[in-house]
């Protein structure tokens, strides 16, 4: 049976005063959620869509990966929702979502917002998001290169996040992962101050706890003007365990859930 084996990380930075990322990562999901930028109760957001998925992944083990991601941010759109209407102060929070589950065969993945997912394989580091942000529109439609997307001074408004909306819907992907290869996650604190060649050249002689050290470290040595949130895991091949996986982030508290009761499994 393949599952996931890893580590992570989440650190508020050099700059920002509190941390609205969210993590997760166990046997059978990894995921981050990064609070927007701005927006109100970006931390309960970001802990919210985080507990609404990693709970949903847990009660849920074995059933068809997609199929849970598909109703687990259904969800975490509802609570975001429901915390807006309890509180209006919260009006406009939102949070990314990248997130990967597996029964043990498949795995899925799904993606809204600009934090990313990367696939390491045989020396090679494979982004498998989009951004959903207005500049890797203008990059889609050749109005921009790369080298002004990374100065451009709206690079950070993401188009599509859970903010308590049915509209814009995550990306959901089915990934092809064997034993060996390695899967990281980050929030754009990471991957806006740390390039994808640094990625890889971590990960090629590290392993994933001290490859998740080094990547944020290197993201504070870059100024950590943002949230940072890593997970690097290995796909392994072995019997199943029971360890529930680790929080990381805002989703550690749990008063910035908005419902600790709203997963229940599919018998109850």
């Amino acid at each position: 049976m393949l599952r996931i084996s890893g580590a992570g990380e989440s650190h508020v930075g050099l700059v920002r005063p509190d941390n609205e990322d969210s993590g997760f990562i166990g046997p059978t999901c990894m995921l981050v959620a990064d609070g927007v930028g701005g927006g109100a109760a970006g931390e309960v957001a970001s802990a919210t869509t985080a507990y609404a998925v990693s709970a949903t992944a847990l009660v849920r083990a074995g059933d068809d990966p997609a199929a849970i991601l598909r109703d687990a941010v259904e969800l975490a759109q509802a609570q975001v929702h429901a915390g807006v209407l309890a509180d209006r102060a919260r009006t406009g929070m939102a949070t990314t979502l990248t997130a990967l589950v597996t029964d043990g065969s498949r795995f899925a993945l799904a993606h809204l917002g600009d934090s990313r997912g990367y696939v390491y394989r045989d020396g090679e580091l494979t982004r498998v998001t989009r951004d959903h942000t207005y500049v890797q529109e203008l990059l889609d439609e050749g109005r921009l290169d790369e080298l002004e997307a990374a100065h451009h001074p709206w690079r950070n408004v993401v188009l599509r996040t859970v903010n308590g909306s049915e509209k814009g819907g995550p990306d959901i992907l089915e990934l092809y992962l064997r034993p060996g290869d390695r899967v990281v996650i980050a929030s754009d604190g990471l991957t806006d101050l740390v390039d994808e060649a640094v990625i890889a050249e971590t990960l090629a002689d590290r392993p994933d706890d001290d490859a998740v050290s080094a990547l944020v470290a290197a993201a504070l040595g870059r100024g950590g003007r943002d949230n940072i949130t890593c997970l690097v895991a290995t796909i392994v091949d072995g019997p199943p365990i029971s360890a529930d996986g680790m929080l990381h982030g805002a989703v550690r508290n749990p008063d910035n859930i908005i419902d600790l009761a709203a997963v229940r499994s599919v018998s109850a």
